[in-house]
């Protein structure tokens, strides 16, 4: 018995050479639309899906493939009686292979000039469908989603080596792209309609690529893509591959450099800042933060919210960095930093600009949590001055850097800074006077004028540690039990505690 392929594609790469090998081993093919024609102009014999169905096309092409002689074809099991003669009573004949990849709902929709109607156009219901019935019915139907499988299953027909553990892994390949394409409506109409928290989380992940390995050598890592979000668009320019550790700090570069207008810099050492600053052009902001710890940012991942220009490029290249993001690199700024090998270089363009409003994901527990990100600073009418000393317009100038740069400081956090630079980081203690100890004795500056910032709250022994340091000006949340014991010592002690009502923990 003749074999017989239905095939209907949008993305129509390599289909005519597919569809001659396959009519080469004597198959028959049936066609749809777009497809049909092309194989025609070809010159290949094709069964329109008119002369199967006994029914034209309708509907503007919306209706063409869903019918009982299309599904019935596909799903009727080969080694069931009853099936065979159901419809063979019906004169409905086999299909034994589908190929099928869909209206491209993704290209359409990441598309800003798509308008509405076109995006619910390009949602394919024959498509899944067919697809659908082939990977359920996969002992008996081949299904080809990928053009990437084309040559293999040609070969496997040719060496009649096409068992059903292969064919078990095309359908599989199928059911994955089908609820990834899914994944994607739902996330749109989900988006249109402003629900945050739907009743059926449904996030689509593409395969990108396999990394070194994972936080350490013996643990296996691999990079999956969202395609409907575009917060991080980067191109890497130079360099050998990302690893899953590179990944990690290069968010947390860029997610600290975005919260800042003026040009500026921030190096990360395993996912936490280790110098960070403002500047009035992206050299003075670089060497402010290289400046924070020399040491420490030897081998870390620099990222920049302004082009990198020849003069920041010559300075970066004085030291060994892993990695530098930035919008952009000038022709002579890449021309230097290419020269090492083993320097990234990533462009992305998003450096440059405030993160979006939207969710952040943790895998947690057997679940998810999902939390709105962490896009807001203090609202101007909630920010209290809560001590009898002053504030000068330089310390709130470095108040407002500093607490920008506590949002992104493993709690309990604390910022130095001073001049738009910090000067030390205490990173994530579980006492919050540990973090104050720590970022005051690494900071490698004077710190006559410096201020604090902190994630949560303060206590007596905090104030007590500023007043030893000869530091006069912190901001803080507020809302302890404690608040007013702080506040006097603070004010006994000639120290401003500016409080914003709300606080910064990252865990």
């Amino acid at each position: 018995m003749v074999k017989r392929a239905l095939i209907s594609v949008y993305d129509k790469t390599q289909i005519i050479d597919f569809s001659k090998r396959l009519i080469g081993l004597g198959w028959e093919i049936i066609s749809t639309g777009g497809t049909e024609r092309l194989l025609k102009e070809s010159n290949l014999d094709v069964i329109s899906i008119d002369e199967v169905t006994e029914f034209p096309e309708i509907l503007g092409g919306r209706v063409k493939t869903l019918h009982p002689k299309i599904h019935g074809g596909i799903l009727n099991r080969r080694d069931n009686e009853n099936d065979q003669e159901e419809i063979a009573g019906l004169n409905i004949e086999s299909i034994d292979m589908v190929v099928n990849n869909l209206y491209p709902f993704e290209k359409t929709v990441l598309n800003p000039e798509a308008s509405r109607q076109e995006i619910i156009e390009n949602i394919d219901i024959g498509g899944p469908s067919m697809i659908r019935a082939a990977a359920k019915n996969y002992k008996d139907v081949i299904i080809i989603t990928d053009i990437a499988d084309y040559d293999r299953v040609l070969n496997s027909l040719e060496d009649n080596s096409l068992d059903e553990n292969k064919r078990k892994k095309l359908a599989a390949k199928a059911f994955g792209l089908t609820a990834f394409y899914d994944s994607m409506i739902s996330e749109y109409f989900n988006k249109e309609l402003q629900v945050e928290y739907p009743e059926y989380l449904i996030k689509g992940y593409r395969y990108e690529e396999e990394l070194r390995y994972g936080e350490n050598p013996h643990q296996k890592a691999v990079f999956y893509s969202h395609p409907l979000e575009n917060q991080y668009q980067m191109q890497q320019l130079h360099g050998k591959p990302l690893s899953y550790n590179n990944y990690n700090d290069i968010k947390a570069a860029v997610d600290l450099v975005r919260e800042f207008d003026k040009p500026a810099a921030v190096a990360v050492k395993h996912a936490n800042p280790c110098g960070a600053a403002v500047g009035n052009n992206i050299f003075e902001a670089y060497s402010k933060a290289y400046e924070t710890d020399e040491i420490s940012i030897f081998g870390g991942i620099v990222a920049l919210n302004r082009e990198v220009d020849e003069k920041t490029a010559q300075k970066m290249n004085e030291i060994f960095l892993e990695i530098i993001v930035a919008p952009g690199f000038s022709e002579q700024a890449s021309a230097l930093l290419t020269q090492k090998k083993n320097l990234r270089l990533i462009e992305m363009p998003q450096t440059a600009e405030k993160i979006k409003d939207g969710n952040s994901l943790r895998q947690s527990l057997d679940g998810m949590l999902i939390q709105e990100k962490d896009n807001q600073t203090y609202n101007e009418n909630q920010l209290e001055l809560k001590t009898k000393r002053r504030i000068t317009d330089q310390e709130r100038k470095d108040l407002d850097f500093a607490w920008s740069v506590a949002k992104h400081i493993n709690s309990n956090g604390i910022v130095v800074a001073k001049d738009g630079a910090t000067l030390g980081l205490g990173h994530g203690e579980v006492r919050r006077v540990w973090a104050l100890e720590q970022a005051l004795e690494r900071a490698e500056k004077d710190l006559q004028g410096a201020v604090i910032a902190s994630d949560g709250f303060f206590f007596e022994d905090t104030i007590a540690t500023m007043h030893e340091y000869g530091l006069q000006a912190i901001i803080q949340p507020g809302g302890s039990v404690q608040d007013q014991k702080v506040i006097d010592s603070a004010d006994k002690k000639d120290i401003s505690v500016l409080f914003t009502g709300m606080r910064h923990f990252k865990h």
